[in-house]
């Protein structure tokens, strides 16, 4: 099974419209949504079933037994996150503020705060029939790489025998990107034609490449600045990396993807560049396409 990650540079630029077109074309048996911090795949990807749930526990947080507390406020004055506070003669925590430090826990002179594991965010998986795994994390939450390998390495387990699995990644060049990235046989990265998008692109590439993954590149809204889709498609050039495809500004694809459909759905520009691109890809994937 050959898996594709779909990644970005940054937010916005389309890589889960990308993504969730690449699937409906592949008829994607394993399907992974790594964009734990804000994910969407599912808006266009239907389940028939129930998901399993699972808890994902994140790092300690501090937690006071309120009916012991004395409210003398020592926590209050030592915490340096400023997560505790007295209210109404009781410390109360800020579970958004809290970094688990456990200041608090050493100072308190009735030793009424203690450290609990901390329910970070919720993980899911569709497994009967297609497998889509995917994963919520709390807003505040750390550990999102974590969960991003759990979310991951749920949809390898539960994949049944098939060419192609397609994983929608996070945007940037942060811990969940770096978890996405790991054991992929090829990354493909949707650019956007701006001086940020060209920037952010070069970062994203780098930080691929230090894990000696292949990389192809696309551009979604590539009229919309010509030039700069020409200094994408010239830096592809100049590093060796296959640039796959561009895909035209349609007002057609955002009809489609505020009616659930991808743009693979319907007849447009978009899904025309989308499939030229997919073509593309099976064939750096050595995957033949009447397998698919």
């Amino acid at each position: 099974m050959k898996r594709l990650l779909i990644l970005s540079g940054k937010g916005g630029t389309g890589k889960t419209t990308v993504s969730s077109a690449l699937a409906r074309l592949s008829q994607a048996k394993a399907i992974a949504d790594c964009d734990v911090d804000a994910p969407n795949l599912h808006l266009v990807m239907e389940q028939n079933t129930d998901p399993e749930v699972y808890d994902f526990m994140g790092g300690d947080k501090a937690q006071v037994a309120a009916d012991l507390c004395v409210g003398c406020g020592i926590c209050e004055q030592h915490c340096r996150f400023n997560a505790i506070h007295v209210q109404d003669g009781t410390a109360v925590v800020n579970e958004f503020a809290c970094e688990g430090c456990s200041v608090c826990v050493s100072v308190c002179p009735a030793g009424v705060v203690s450290l609990t594991p901390d329910l970070a965010g919720k993980r899911e998986l569709y497994a009967k029939g297609n497998v889509f795994s995917t994963a919520t994390l709390k807003m505040g939450r750390g550990n999102s790489g974590k969960l991003v390998t759990e979310v991951k390495l749920a949809m390898l387990k539960a994949a049944p025998p098939c060419d192609l699995a397609i994983v929608d990644g996070s945007p940037g060049i942060g811990c969940p990107v770096i978890a996405s990235v790991s054991g992929m046989d090829l990354v493909l990265v949707v650019a956007e034609p701006s001086g940020s998008g060209v920037s952010d692109l070069k970062r994203l590439i780098q930080t691929a490449e230090s894990f000696q993954t292949r990389l192809a590149v696309c551009v979604n809204k590539y009229d919309v600045s010509s030039n700069h889709t020409a200094e994408i498609e010239a830096f592809c050039a100049a590093q060796g990396i296959p640039f796959v495809g561009k895909i035209p500004y349609d007002p057609l694809a955002v009809k489609a993807v505020n009616a659930g459909m991808t743009v693979a759905d319907i007849e447009c520009p978009a899904g025309q560049a989308v499939r030229s691109i997919y073509a593309a890809v099976l064939g750096l994937l050595d995957i033949n396409k009447s397998d698919e």
